[in-house]
Formats: C-alpha cells, structure tokens, sequence
C-alpha cells in the first residue's frame, strides 16, 4: 500500500518540492534561484510535481515541511503553505528539521558531520551529527572563528555541508576538515524522515506549528539617502 507524502522545503534559496511513496522519493522539482523566488513558484511547483506523478492530492497522506532554522521569509513561505494545504485538505502536518535533511546527503562510514546554513555576518546555524545521521550537538546560531569545531576535528575527520561552508573554510584550516560545496536542503532527503515520522503518527498541530526560527527575525532600517 502507498503513502504518498508531499515534502516542501523552503528554508534558504533553493525553492524544492518532492513527492514520496513510502520514504522513497518518486518525483521532484526544485530551482536554486538566488533571488528568493518561492512565493510565485512554491505552488506551481507542488502542481507540477503532483500532475507529473499522477497523483491527486486527496491520494496524499501527509504534508511534510521543512521546519528550520533558515531563512526568516523561506520558512514563513513554506510554512503557511503546507499549513494552508493541510486544512484545505484535512490533511497531517509532518515537520522535518532542515539541518538533519541536509547532514543527510553525507554518506560516511566515520567521522561527523556538521550541518550548516549561513546566518549573519560571520555567523552560521549549525548542528552535528555522526556516521549514523543521529544528532550528537544541538542546533546552535554560532559566530564562527579559527577554533570551531576544533574538538571534532581533533578526533577524526569532519564533513561540512550547506551554505555556511563559504565563510567556515575561510577559517578553519585543519587536515581533517572536509568541505562539500554547493549543497543547500533538499525535499529529496526529507521523504525518508517525513515517512519515518508519518509510521510513528508523529506530526504536529496544524493550527499552532511555527518555523523553527532560532532567532528572533531582526529587520534592518533602510539606510538613508
């Protein structure tokens, strides 16, 4: 029998929407547009993804969301979408943590990964996670410097993914630092975890779910002319 679960991921620039039968995803779209273009593709992208697979959307069941930390406008974009097709739908919401999606696009056999997303300045939000994806650190907002991380690195190698790679290898210099470039969450990687949370009924109250935001959003003064 299928389970076909709908996975939205909106939490930096990649706009990505996936289609999965039982953990296994069957079908996506997703686009990398730098200028934040989510609101007018979002659901044009759910629509594709839905025609293309030839599934209704009352086949579906459950609305998985990647839930954060990210970007402060992604987040609230994909949110009040899967929210929005959830109660249209009467449908469960499944939330996915976005650092946990990405750590899951590193397959090792030691070592850790540190999951990271470019915050502010020299800051990242990063979590760590082990050979087994299991979380070994927890989700922090952290100002990078020469000594992060420096008690992972010393045991063995660590793998860094996500877009805070940039300014975190600018830094760290170490023989067992690995840099992966170019790699932001995907929808793909959240069918295995939204399906595993979807057998353990574990979902989330569709009227009072909120992006995990981590940080207060801060919105900055236009400068003067």
């Amino acid at each position: 029998m299928s389970t076909y679960i709908l996975n939205i991921e909106t939490a930096t620039t990649n706009c990505s929407v996936s289609l999965s039968d039982n953990g296994e995803t069957i079908m996506i779209k997703e686009d990398n547009d730098k200028s934040y273009s989510h609101a007018e593709r979002l659901h044009v992208y759910i629509e594709s993804v839905l025609k293309e697979a030839h599934i209704s959307s009352v086949d579906l069941s459950a609305i998985a969301i990647s839930k954060g930390p990210g970007s402060y406008t992604g987040l609230r974009i994909g949110v009040s979408a899967a929210k929005g097709l959830c109660f249209a739908m009467d449908k469960p919401l499944i939330s996915v943590a976005t650092l946990q999606a990405l750590a899951w696009q590193v397959t090792i056999k030691e070592g850790c990964i540190v999951a990271m997303l470019d915050a502010r300045r020299m800051e990242v939000y990063s979590a760590i996670f082990d050979a087994n994806h299991s979380q070994i650190r927890n989700t922090q907002a952290q100002i990078l410097d020469e000594a992060s991380f420096s008690e992972y690195l010393e045991k063995g190698k660590v793998y860094f993914i996500g877009n805070g790679v940039e300014k975190t290898k600018a830094l760290i210099e170490h023989p067992n630092a690995v840099f992966i470039d170019g790699k932001l969450p995907s929808a793909n990687e959240m069918s295995n975890l939204a399906f595993t949370k979807y057998q353990k009924s574990d979902t989330e109250d569709v009227a009072y779910f909120e992006p995990y935001y981590l940080k207060d959003f801060i919105a900055l003064k236009p400068k003067k002319a």
